[in-house]
């Protein structure tokens, strides 16, 4: 009866680690002689570890990252003149905090995506909310909800996100409606909200997929007014990678 009674509780205070865990705890601080207040703590532990576990995975998964990459990972070795302290520094998600933007430009294969999704999930790990998007598909997303007349929800829920991540922006061109929409989109988070962008394309060239020259300049004053711009010169991972695959079978 006490079990079921105690089982019954802490489903209803939702602790379901500890409703797990507290026989085989128990157990544990019989056998080493554990205070009441050791077995506690120990279990408290538990929880408060898994809860936060779950918390994170909750995180990433509304994310909704391609992939998952850490800044560990990277290879900075390859990528001359990116500064390794600047990038680890922005992990600390102070850029959050004030709303300020990052960008990283350079080439195919040098690592921008990387980079953005490792800096996404270190967000995820200090309990940031945080969106991933492709750019094509957000302003897909942007371009259906107006057609929809759901603009304003959208909106609505991309302002909520700590941070927006802009993948592969310039290698699409857009239609005016949606450089239209994408301009809307920087104005309304400028200094309210943070984003990161990825391009290959140097912000003199953003012209070529936004179209307009004067919404284009409208567009970068506000993403770079308050920016941390990263250039990744070097030649592409995936090429290398390429090369000492075929290295390998000829």
């Amino acid at each position: 009866m006490t079990q079921q009674a105690l089982t019954d509780l802490l489903k209803q205070l939702k602790l379901p680690t500890i409703s797990k865990n507290y026989i085989d705890y128990a157990k544990d601080a019989e056998k080493t002689d554990q205070s009441y207040e050791q077995y506690l703590l120990s279990l408290l532990r538990e929880e408060a570890s898994s809860r936060e576990k779950n918390r994170l995975n909750a995180l990433i998964r509304r994310a909704k990252f391609p992939f998952i990459k850490t800044l560990s990972e990277y290879k900075f070795e390859q990528i001359p003149g990116l500064k390794i302290k600047s990038v680890h520094q922005l992990a600390e998600c102070r850029y959050i905090e004030s709303a300020h933007n990052i960008c990283f430009l350079g080439q195919t294969g040098t690592g921008k995506t990387h980079l953005s999704i490792a800096l996404g999930r270190e967000a995820c790990k200090k309990g940031y909310s945080v969106l991933f998007f492709s750019a094509a598909h957000l302003v897909n997303k942007l371009t259906e909800a107006k057609s929809e007349l759901s603009l304003s929800r959208l909106q609505a829920s991309l302002m909520k996100a700590n941070l927006v991540i802009i993948d592969e922006l310039g290698y699409l061109p857009l239609s005016k409606e949606g450089s239209e929409l994408l301009f809307q989109f920087f104005s309304d988070r400028y200094e309210k909200g943070s984003v990161i962008v990825t391009s290959n394309l140097e912000f003199s060239d953003w012209t070529q997929f936004l179209g307009d020259h004067t919404m284009t300049s409208a567009l970068l004053d506000r993403l770079t007014h308050h920016a941390e711009i990263f250039t990744l010169n070097g030649e592409s991972y995936r090429f290398k990678q390429r090369q000492k695959k075929e290295g390998v079978h000829s």
